[in-house]
């Protein structure tokens, strides 16, 4: 690994670590005070509405409404820097590199989602196949540290890559399995924006301010085209121009500058505002029907499974070399994989529209989260880190 990419990451790990364990802290707080006596203002405190609204631009939303399309769309800018400088730099930079963290990626999104679709199939949950697909990058990140020294960097780098390219995905399945409605004037004017920016890019443009400004009114022509705002984030990211000189470099200028605000504010307010949840009375019968199981397993056994899976095959095959990836490690990574947290949350969202299922969806998320966290963490702190895949 060159030492401005060692730099690059280390930073990023740092962040994402912190910000991991504050969002921890954020979840249990905000499941406190849903669950006391003052739990009912807390969750119609997180429905009332703020009006931005300035002439014809209607900007008038919920307080849940503003985190989950406003704020969340600067926290998929930032995934969409970090899957950039991953091209460019890191782990994906060629194919070789990239196929054990893409093999993983793919396995780990298969398989949960084949066991919820097959366990909701033709029921009213079925959308909800692409919850437990999801890995959180800050959350998981968070947790392996905890390990400390008996994880190496080139774990670390793989769990981010893998996390990283799951994004992508998760990306994809948002734009083609959760737009329902499409306003194609505002879907066209938004692709046209991009288009522009992408001709800046082109042009070798190197004003941030010229991205930045057209980018907030793609966002805005997106959230009002149907397609989900969020996705306004990514675009911007594939627009802004990445170079290898960090003097240059308006990619990793704003990743850095991202980086903090993101981790300590918008991923913490994402926490709080998604996790207002009353807990049922009955709670292991509430998590018991098809959807939470799909959710729950598909988090536990099936990012397990195709995590380890996957790249084991190629490993044993010889289409891929695992360096420094021991069985422990795939496990570990496998078991960490299926902390899906922020995203499974955010796409609970998408996938219903009645109240209570999205509730015990994202509880189920959290259970399923919790159980993989923990039992990631023994196996990287308690596991044999010595004996290699091949």
């Amino acid at each position: 690994m060159n030492d401005k990419f060692k730099n690059i990451y280390q930073q990023f790990f740092n962040s994402e670590k912190v910000g991991g364990l504050l969002l921890v802290i954020c979840t249990i707080i905000s499941l406190i005070i849903a669950n006391s006596s003052s739990g009912d203002e807390y969750i119609n405190f997180m429905h009332r509405k703020i009006d931005l609204s300035f002439s014809s631009v209607n900007l008038n939303f919920t307080i849940e409404h503003w985190v989950n399309d406003g704020f969340m769309a600067i926290f998929f800018l930032l995934v969409g820097l970090e899957i950039e400088r991953e091209i460019y730099i890191g782990e994906l930079a060629s194919f070789r590199k990239a196929l054990l963290p893409i093999a993983a990626a793919v396995g780990g999104m298969v398989v949960p989602a084949l066991i919820h679709y097959l366990l909701n199939k033709g029921s009213e949950t079925q959308p909800g196949f692409a919850i437990p697909m999801a890995t959180d990058i800050a959350f998981a990140l968070g947790i392996l540290s905890l390990a400390g020294s008996k994880v190496p960097t080139a774990v670390k780098i793989f769990l981010t890559a893998l996390a990283i390219i799951d994004d992508i995905g998760a990306i994809i399945i948002i734009a083609l399995f959760y737009t329902k409605t499409i306003l194609f004037a505002y879907l066209i004017a938004a692709l046209l924006i991009f288009g522009g920016l992408l001709v800046l890019n082109r042009q070798r443009v190197n004003n941030l301010l010229l991205y930045l400004l057209p980018g907030i009114v793609m966002w805005y022509c997106f959230l009002q085209s149907g397609v989900h705002a969020t996705i306004a984030g990514v675009l911007l990211a594939v627009a802004i121009p990445f170079h290898k000189d960090n003097d240059r470099n308006l990619s990793y200028q704003l990743q850095e500058a991202l980086h903090k605000p993101v981790a300590f504010i918008i991923v913490p307010l994402f926490a709080l505002v998604n996790t207002a949840i009353k807990l049922p009375e009955h709670f292991f019968s509430a998590l018991s029907g098809s959807n939470s199981i799909g959710i729950i397993t598909g988090l536990l056994f099936g990012k397990l499974t195709g995590i380890f899976l996957f790249p084991y095959l190629l490993i044993k095959t010889r289409i891929a070399t695992g360096d420094n990836i021991t069985r422990t490690h795939l496990v570990g990574v496998g078991l960490l994989g299926g902390i899906g947290f922020t995203m499974s949350i955010f796409i609970c969202n998408l996938a219903f529209t009645d109240s209570d299922l999205i509730a015990t969806s994202k509880l189920s998320v959290l259970v399923g989260s919790a159980l993989a966290a923990l039992c990631g963490l023994l196996v990287f702190m308690l596991g044999n880190n010595k004996r290699n895949v091949s």
